[in-house]
């Protein structure tokens, strides 16, 4: 063969490989984009998002009734509210008729400034000066401070704050963001003692406490203890919470100021599900820029063990959380299925899920993408003695076995393989490779389809 001949071969073939591979790219793509759909909710009206419902076996929510919602609301149940004010009023008609509030724009329950909140009298320069370590100490705690000291006037002034920016959900109610900017700022959803319940195509911007109280006991340092998750699920069944948004938005904790040496610390949680909640969804939202993330049980004590144990039960799949610091979610009791969630890590990250009391986390096909310097050991945090279950996990790309990373690293608090129970409620499970390119596109307000 002439040399002209064998390199006509050679460029015919590198041509033929190089079009096998754009066809293997683009067809990953497809099956991709595909696989995403499939696993985005089903449509109870296909036309109207608003109407839309939990899809038959799409994790906890969909165990027995189902959850609907609002779907079958009448026409003057049907409320599009831009206040805060039209939106807690959409709340609060009577009756448990199914009802849909769309949320139109950004809503801001604090948009007077925390200064509207203030009781008369009340003065952080001298709550600092009474409370400082130096006057106060750190032996005693400021439960007994009477009204009319600055620990009083900030007691009133965080009431006054509590009966202001929470909005209570009723049964049967479904909310949306209308659009791509629909969202909540500075209030607490408050999910209690309810069935029934729909939140999608939010940007939940964080509440910020107003008015955090020092706790000089609480640890060797005293600590800054704030109030108001952004949603509270207390006690409710069949809640779903699909393509939210969960930031800090302009109030990071990087911003915040220290006093006594301890971060002010204004944030509590983005989500909560406590006091007995089950048969719960969270699909496609994004967690970002916080510390406390999820809280699935919110104490070890014996009186809150008997009211969680054979409840919690929840599920997070296809979910971005994203320069998280803890609790993604840190889980007491429940049997939590997470799956096909995607998790990126910053360089503060402590860790991802709590292993807590009698809990029963089952965490399959995650991707975790982790900066240089932190271990796949701390994508894992043994609170208490509970089994897990983690398999088919891939962290910066490659598989890993996050009990084992965990072990090795920690020989001294080892956690045990098989949480004892098989998750069955799941849409269609994508490979952890497939994870953050579907999760990344797809999770979040604005990307409801």
């Amino acid at each position: 063969m002439s040399t002209s001949r064998w390199h006509g071969h050679a460029s015919k073939a590198r041509a033929g490989r190089r079009t096998a591979a754009v066809v293997g790219c683009t067809a990953l793509v497809l099956s991709l984009t595909a696989a995403a759909a499939q696993a985005r909710p089903g449509h109870h009206h296909p036309r109207d998002t608003a109407r839309q419902t939990l899809p038959a076996g799409d994790g906890w929510a969909s165990h027995g009734t189902g959850t609907t919602g609002g779907a079958d609301a009448d026409r003057d149940r049907v409320f599009t509210v831009s206040t805060w004010a039209e939106f807690r009023a959409a709340l609060a008609v009577e009756g448990t008729a199914p009802r849909i509030v769309k949320v139109k724009g950004t809503i801001d329950a604090v948009s007077e400034g925390c200064e509207a909140f203030a009781e008369p009298g009340y003065d952080f320069d001298a709550y600092l000066e009474k409370y400082s370590p130096e006057n106060w100490g750190r032996e005693t705690d400021l439960s007994d401070e009477p009204d009319d000291s600055p620990e009083g006037l900030r007691r009133a002034s965080a009431a006054r704050q509590d009966r202001s920016i929470k909005a209570n959900v009723p049964a049967n109610t479904t909310i949306i963001g209308v659009g791509r900017n629909a969202g909540l700022k500075g209030a607490s959803l408050q999910i209690k003692d309810v069935d029934n319940v729909i939140v999608r195509n939010l940007t939940f911007e964080s509440p910020v406490d107003c008015f955090p109280q020092w706790d000089p006991t609480d640890g060797d340092k005293g600590n800054w203890n704030s109030e108001y998750d952004s949603a509270v699920v207390h006690g409710s069944t069949h809640v779903w919470l699909d393509h939210n948004t969960f930031t800090d938005g302009e109030h990071p904790d990087s911003a915040a100021p220290t006093h006594f040496g301890m971060l002010y610390q204004q944030h509590d949680g983005q989500l909560d599900i406590v006091k007995g909640a089950d048969y719960v969804t969270a699909s496609w939202n994004v967690f970002t820029e916080h510390d406390k993330t999820i809280l699935i049980g919110n104490s070890d004590s014996e009186s809150t063990a008997a009211v969680d144990r054979g409840h919690l039960r929840t599920t997070f799949h296809h979910n971005l959380f994203k320069n998280l610091v803890e609790r993604a979610p840190r889980v007491r009791f429940g049997q939590v299925d997470v799956y096909n969630n995607h998790f990126v890590a910053g360089a503060d990250h402590s860790y991802s899920f709590g292993i807590g009391k009698e809990s029963q986390l089952v965490a399959e096909h995650n991707a975790f993408t982790l900066p240089d310097g932190v271990s796949p050991a701390k994508v894992l945090k043994k609170w208490s003695e509970a089994p897990v279950t983690a398999a088919h996990n891939r962290v910066n790309g490659r598989t890993v076995d996050l009990i084992a990373a965990h072990n090795a690293e920690n020989p001294a608090t080892p956690l045990r393989s098989g949480a004892g129970w098989t998750p069955t409620l799941r849409t269609e499970v994508l490979p952890a490779r497939a994870v953050p390119f579907v999760v990344d596109r797809g999770a979040g307000a604005g990307r409801l389809r």
